[in-house]
């Protein structure tokens, strides 16, 4: 399994994965990987702490496909435009002789530019474990519009056939099939064949079952088995945290400070209807304004109109900067990636640490101060 670590140094933050042996650094992988400039690839280097070998990709200013739609739904449009960047990056790794099995696919290790929503992968030199795919079509079936019938069709078909294949689905076959999400979804017509009575001496033809037929039940019976994941969809969007700390191995950690890590407990279930008879907390301006009362579970702050509750007009501050989440009846205050920092009391955070929040701390998002009370 692959160790990571989100880590920032000096104006970066990075994803930093352990390598399990000492590399053979002057290897053509290496090399090419090291140069960088490669398109849809982060940039990464190599380098060495106590003795141990890490990979180090710039991720700055993105967010992970897991982080992206967590609480968000995802549509055809973005599954087309993410097989179009598959197919992209796949040509261009073919352009440095660059083997296409050594991107990770996992969705927690692919990101996305908020501003271009241009995609960005991790490529390992010469790595021989699992890529990732299923896993990531599994979060595809877990968080994908399922008003819209024939991308849920699309999407099980092609769990079933990575399932089947593997890595070979890949190669071309994949690229084939994301075409039948260019067409709106057909209602599914049935086929009808008016009876008569048979003729006598006539013989009695046994009823065969058609292959369309065949294919119209076995998808009728797909989409019933997956039924229940329809109806968790939602619940399982509010609250996606305890997916987060299991996809997540370690914790957040800075080169340039340390502190200790709190034990935060299993995230459970809020309701979006505050208890009756607990405290509303709310934001305030450093002028005394209130700006938010927080009463759901996951507040976002940051510029992105379209995507912040919480939005700050500010040049310091990134397009999805922190959010404050409800975990029990506590309120946790978390960096989503941003690249000025995010502060609890003039304490900087890492890039997706979580800092428990008390009564009149003050929250920092680049310039912007916050209070919390």
């Amino acid at each position: 399994m692959l160790q990571t670590e989100y880590v920032r140094n000096l104006n970066a933050n990075y994803e930093r994965i352990l390598l399990d042996k000492k590399p053979e650094e002057n290897r053509y992988q290496y090399c090419i990987i090291g140069r960088g400039g490669i398109r849809g690839l982060l940039a990464c280097s190599l380098r060495y702490i106590n003795g141990l070998a890490y990979l180090y990709y710039d991720i700055s200013s993105k967010q992970n496909v897991v982080q992206r739609f967590g609480s968000r739904c995802i549509t055809r449009e973005w599954i087309r435009d993410f097989i179009w960047s598959m197919r992209q990056i796949r040509q261009e790794l073919g352009r440095f002789l660059l083997d296409s099995k050594n991107v990770l696919w996992y969705p927690e290790q692919i990101f996305q530019d908020l501003d271009s929503n241009v995609f960005s992968f991790m490529y390992i030199p010469y790595y021989e474990g699992e890529n990732g795919f299923l896993d990531l079509v599994e979060f595809w079936v877990d968080h994908i519009d399922y008003n819209d019938e024939g991308l849920v069709e699309w999407v099980y078909h092609v769990y079933d056939q990575a399932e089947k294949s593997g890595s070979i689905y890949l190669q071309s076959q994949i690229f084939e099939d994301v075409r039948i999400l260019e067409n709106a979804p057909e209602p599914v017509e049935q086929a009808f064949v008016a009876e008569r009575e048979p003729v006598a001496g006539e013989p009695i033809k046994e009823e065969k079952i058609l292959p369309q037929q065949e294919e119209r039940d076995e998808r009728k019976g797909l989409l019933s088995l997956f039924e229940n994941r329809r109806r968790r969809n939602r619940e399982a969007r509010e609250n996606y945290q305890a997916q987060m700390m299991s996809a997540i191995n370690g914790c957040a950690v800075a080169e340039d400070s340390m502190y200790d890590c709190e034990e935060y407990g299993r995230t459970v279930y809020i309701e979006e209807k505050p208890d009756e008879g607990r405290r509303v907390y709310r934001l305030y301006t450093s002028d005394d304004r209130l700006l938010k009362s927080l009463d759901k579970p996951i507040v976002t702050i940051g510029k992105k109109k379209e995507e912040a509750d919480v939005v700050l007009e500010d040049s310091s501050v990134s397009r999805l900067h922190a959010r404050i989440i409800l975990e029990g009846n506590e309120f946790y205050l978390e960096d989503l990636n941003s690249t000025n920092g995010t502060y609890k009391n003039g304490l900087r955070l890492n890039p997706y640490e979580k800092r428990k929040l008390r009564t009149g701390d003050e929250l920092k998002c680049g310039r912007v101060a916050l209070i919390f009370r």
